[in-house]
Parts: C-alpha cells; sequence; structure tokens
C-alpha cells in the first residue's frame, strides 16, 4: 500500500532532531508522499525548503493559521504570494476561522482569510482550511470564492453531520486525522466517516499534533509523525466498511489528483 499524508506540520520543532529517521519510518509504513503544512510565513518557507530538498516526496502549502491572524501584513500577503507561485507549494493553508481558542481576534481573522481567499482565487489554487466552532463565518466566506478556485480541502475534519453536508454541498474534500481514534472527542466521526464519498476524503497525520490514543505501543514522547497514518488508514476502514487495501488505494489517488502529485 502507499498513502500520502496531506497535512504535516514538518517544519516543527519537534522533528528535526531525528528528521531523517522521522522520514525513513514513514517510507517503512508506506507513507509515499507528504504535504508540508505552512502555518506561516516562517512555516511556509520552511516547508517550500524541505520540498525542494526532497522533491517527489514531500509538496507544501504557504498560508497562515488563524491563530497567527494578528501579525498578517501586507508584507505578509505579498510574501505568500510569491510562495504560492513556487511549484512544490500546492495549496494556499493552513488558512481559516478558529473560534474554539481565539488566539487572534474574530474580526481580524475574517479579514486575513478573505485576504488569503482572494489569493486562491487569483492564482487558482486549492485551499487547505482550517475551522473549529466558527462553521457558520467559515462556510459564508468559503461560498464567495467556491466557484473560482479549483478545489478546497477542510482539513482534520472533526464537526457534526450537517457541518460535513455543507461542505460536501460545496464540493470540498475532507480531511481526516487520528481525531477518528480518540474515544473521547472521535466517537462521532466513526458514524460519519462512511458516509464521505471515496473521491472526497483524504487521510492526515497533522503531526507532530494528534497522536492516535490507540496507537500501541503508545510512543514515550507522545509525539505524531507521519508514520502512524498507517494507523488511521486502517481505522477509517474498519468505521467504512471496507478492506484497508480499498481505503488506502482511494484515499491516495484522490490526494494525489487533489495536491497534483508525480
Amino acid at each position: 500500500m502507499q498513502l500520502v499524508d496531506i497535512g504535516a506540520n514538518l517544519s516543527h520543532e519537534s522533528l528535526q532532531h531525528d528528521f531523517d529517521e522521522v522520514l525513513q519510518r514513514a517510507h517503512h509504513h508506506g507513507i509515499a508522499q507528504m504535504v508540508v503544512t505552512g502555518a506561516s510565513p516562517d512555516d511556509s518557507e520552511k516547508a517550500l525548503q524541505l520540498a525542494r530538498t526532497h522533491p517527489g516526496r514531500l509538496y507544501a502549502t504557504a498560508g497562515v493559521h488563524p491563530h497567527h491572524a494578528n501579525d498578517y501584513s501586507s508584507d505578509t500577503d505579498q510574501t505568500l504570494r510569491a510562495l504560492a507561485r513556487q511549484a512544490e507549494v500546492r495549496a494556499v493553508g493552513e488558512t481559516g476561522l478558529d473560534y474554539c481558542r481565539n488566539y487572534s481576534p474574530r474580526q481580524v481573522q475574517l479579514k486575513v482569510f478573505e485576504q488569503q481567499l482572494a489569493i486562491a482565487v487569483d492564482l487558482n489554487m486549492p485551499l487547505f482550511l482550517h475551522q473549529r466552532e466558527a462553521h457558520s463565518d467559515f462556510l459564508a466566506l468559503l461560498k464567495t470564492v467556491r466557484d473560482h478556485v479549483p478545489a478546497c480541502v477542510v482539513h482534520c475534519f472533526t464537526d457534526t453531520r450537517e457541518a460535513l453536508f455543507d461542505y460536501l454541498d460545496l464540493d470540498c474534500h475532507i480531511g481526516i486525522t487520528g481525531w477518528l481514534c480518540d474515544e473521547r472527542r472521535g466517537t462521532h466521526l466513526r458514524k460519519l466517516v462512511g458516509e464521505i464519498p471515496a473521491n472526497r476524503l483524504m487521510i492526515e497525520t497533522d503531526s507532530p499534533y494528534l497522536l492516535p490514543r490507540n496507537v500501541r505501543p503508545m510512543p514515550p514522547q507522545r509525539r505524531n509523525e507521519p508514520m502512524y497514518l498507517a494507523h488511521i488508514c486502517r481505522e477509517l476502514a474498519h468505521h467504512r466498511n471496507e478492506p484497508v487495501e480499498t481505503t488506502a488505494a482511494t484515499t491516495t489517488a484522490t490526494a494525489r489528483a487533489f495536491f497534483r502529485l508525480e
């Protein structure tokens, strides 16, 4: 089986001391390609450099997470536009709204989300999206541009059935993480994943975050890695009531089509 991790924060400092080993373990577990998430200008630049260092295996996104919206400026916008034009960058994001923690004021988040949506429209690029407890505002803004961007994925989906079908009705893709493996918070997802069309479903680790809670043995440092995507794939297949080979093949094909991976 070959798998594609569509969201890995590989520039995170916790992955730097053994980065080559992280990639080797991922390869050993069937992770053929990974998309490195850009969540700030600095992260996005690092993601691009990682993709350039590992051509054909790593790709990148360029964006500013809503947590960092307060730091967005006209210079930031120009930096993201320049990064997004690079061949290794395959989507604009991670961008969106997060009303769960509100690290940046909501009005600032809304403005910065609109500015990044405009980048995707101007450059005709897919969107890599984040939404927490902001569904109504998020959906309203996404609707204004959906017909003007080639594709979009709601990364790390954890929301309700209503939200899921709002996104599917907009022809969005859905990213599923190890949240599915969480017996405290992921139970509702297990009932929903079977309703996601195969050609709209992708998988991701969001490493080093969201280590699947039912991984055994549990790693001592509790750090998530792309190698655990294989575990997420098996869990997803179980709850979709289909062979793991089917889940692997369809999510990989969908990810490669979405991000235009070689």
